[in-house]
């Protein structure tokens, strides 16, 4: 009997309409993200101008943030391996609109903080919405689809460093808070048409469910599914990603349906230390290992770079510096030059785009952490406002440009059955990376450390960049499952 699987048909149909429409509301969750999270590098400051907090406190406003996206990151992951991507595209975008509408009336910092937390636990979800957007996607598109998919963060920067400049100066950073979680509630109204991935649906054994979201898939495109019956490829060894036998690959759903299962549908207790031992797996730990810390510096020389922008200012200001000519920033420079940086982005993603397909991830993603920290070097001594401008459009670019590829190239190391739980448990960890960086960013500026704070972040920047080095695996044009 003729067979194929979900990446058969998805190469086949290839890409059109209906990817079109998975990118347009995955995209969506990461604009709402991208805001939610560069919204702290402007509200920090005027908070503790508001409540006379310490440079302590407000660096502690953007971990406790972070902090809450490890826990949503890792509880998302397990949540969408065990009942769907859907459930938990649904639920973290509720949690995250009403957590973020109510911190705007924080009567003071500690409920703000609060508040604060919980929005990164909704927040924390959003890498279930690139897992689920590249489960629709084919293997031969897939590295060009993650720069388009990244794209959207950019815009989640640029419209958030857009909103603060207009709303600061006419209204206040509450009216921030509020404009900003309106994105989240868009999500909301398109929920009940959004498909659930065909790859989780095999995993789960609904092969019906898989088929008829595959034929939607084919109407829209106007392409045929492959002739056949279609097959989950399961992976039936720890220690082999991607091999199969003869005998599993041709039975009859029928035949394997107990087996399926047993094996996959796993109670939610024990599901979530099944998955780790599969995550640390030999054939897989190395990879996880590498993939932590690489998530972690990332997240951490990201969002670094964010904070740098608003808080080499008031270094400058603030610090000896043994420039003669220093002028005094105002608000509205700050603003501006968020603004610029934000658009460093745009460049970044057209270079990764470029490299990805040409020298593959992992070159590409060791190249640019490299970079990084060539634009950054110069920073550990105080330089005029536009070197600086354009010392950290630089890192910017080249940071934005390597966390894309690592969001690619994550979920094509592990398989479907834990992929979700993979990726959230690193991008959890890499979240550490962002609970840490505002203690670097913000207090070691505040106390006039410019060149140990550039140094912390050049070393964090080179190691991550040899982990990449040592990735074991190559994913150009491999197969997701």
């Amino acid at each position: 009997m003729e067979t194929y699987t979900t990446d058969d048909a998805l190469s086949a149909m290839g890409f059109g309409k209906f990817q079109g429409l998975v990118l347009a509301y995955a995209g969506m969750g990461w604009v709402v993200e991208a805001m939610e999270l560069n919204l702290l590098s402007f509200v920090g400051p005027l908070v503790r101008e508001e409540w006379k907090v310490s440079a302590q406190d407000e660096s502690l406003l953007s971990s406790v943030v972070f902090a809450g996206m490890l826990i949503g990151s890792l509880a998302w992951g397990f949540v969408s391996d065990r009942y769907g991507r859907r459930t938990v595209l649904l639920f973290s975008a509720l949690f995250t609109s009403g957590m973020g509408f109510l911190s705007a009336w924080s009567p003071n910092y500690l409920c703000l903080m609060a508040l604060r937390f919980l929005v990164g636990v909704g927040v924390g979800g959003g890498h279930v919405f690139s897992s689920w957007f590249l489960e629709f996607v084919p293997a031969q598109n897939r590295g060009t689809c993650v720069v388009l998919f990244s794209l959207f963060w950019t815009i989640g920067t640029i419209l958030e460093a857009s909103l603060a400049w207009v709303v600061i100066s006419a209204l206040n950073w509450r009216w921030l808070l509020v404009l900003t979680s309106l994105p989240c509630f868009l999500l909301l109204p398109f929920f009940r048409i959004i498909p659930e991935s065909p790859r989780y649906l095999c995993v789960q054994n609904r092969m019906s469910d898989a088929i008829l979201v595959l034929e939607s898939v084919s109407m829209i495109n106007q392409a045929a599914l492959p002739p056949g019956v279609l097959t989950y490829r399961r992976e039936n060894k720890v220690d082999t990603l991607t091999s199969e036998t003869e005998v599993d690959h041709l039975l009859p759903v029928r035949e394997t349906e107990i087996e399926c299962k047993a094996n996959n549908a796993l109670s939610f207790r024990s599901g979530a230390v099944a998955a780790l031992r599969r995550l640390l797996s030999p054939a897989l730990c190395r990879s996880t290992l590498l993939l932590w810390f690489v998530y972690f510096a990332n997240s951490f020389a990201y969002y670094g770079v964010v904070l740098l922008t608003s808080q080499l200012s008031d270094a400058n200001r603030n610090c000896p510096s043994g420039l003669t000519n220093i002028q005094h920033q105002e608000d509205a420079n700050l603003y501006r030059d968020t603004f610029v940086t934000s658009l460093a982005e745009i460049p970044g993603l057209i270079v990764s785009a470029v490299l990805v397909e040409w020298i593959g991830r992992k070159a590409t993603m060791w190249s640019m952490l490299f970079t990084c920290c060539a634009f950054l070097g110069p920073l550990v001594l105080h330089q005029n406002e536009l070197f600086t401008t354009a010392l950290l459009f630089g890192a910017r670019a080249c940071a934005m440009g390597s966390s894309t590829v690592l969001c690619l190239y994550a979920p094509e190391v592990y398989p479907t059955s834990v992929r979700s739980t993979g990726v959230g448990i690193a991008t959890s960890i890499g979240k550490i990376g962002g609970v840490i960086c505002p203690l670097v960013a913000v207090g070691m500026l505040r106390t006039c450390h410019q060149m140990e704070a550039v140094f912390v972040f050049e070393l964090v920047l080179c190691l991550a960049g040899v982990a990449c080095v040592l990735f074991p695996v190559e994913t150009k044009g491999r197969e997701i499952d």
